[in-house]
């Protein structure tokens, strides 16, 4: 393939050999074996629930969940301690970064549902309020 490409003002020629096929800018890419075709997925997984996990019903005003799947990396609040609105509570770590999560309440922490270590999930509780 000839190319004309201009550098400082300077007009060159040149002759350029494609090492490989070129692909598409965007969107994902699938490698499909020809001898071994596949269905792909039509749409992404339906999102993991983040109910309780013994069954029964939870009042959400009386938890702090997790937003965000990470590693405690700080425990900043304990069970029995009156807390308000924005007092910190928890610290994770995710992808090298600290997220610092607050009470979304004021009140008296009932019981802290993860410990330092612990890696947790988007949605777990964290702490329970009474």
């Amino acid at each position: 393939m000839k190319l004309n490409i201009t550098i400082d003002g300077k007009k060159y020629d040149v002759e350029v050999e494609v090492a490989e096929e070129e692909r598409p800018s965007s969107g994902p890419y699938y490698y499909v074996p020809p001898s071994n075709p596949v269905s792909l997925p039509s749409a992404a997984p339906p999102p993991l629930a983040a109910g309780p996990a013994a069954g029964g019903a939870v009042d959400e005003a009386k938890v702090c969940r997790s937003p965000i799947a990470g590693v405690v990396v700080k425990i900043n609040a304990q069970a029995g301690q009156q807390i308000q609105v924005n007092d910190p509570l928890v610290v994770l770590e995710a992808m090298k970064m600290e997220t610092n999560i607050t009470s979304p309440v004021s009140g008296k922490i009932k019981a802290m549902k993860a410990a330092v270590g612990e890696a947790v999930q988007n949605g777990q509780i964290l702490v329970e309020f009474e």
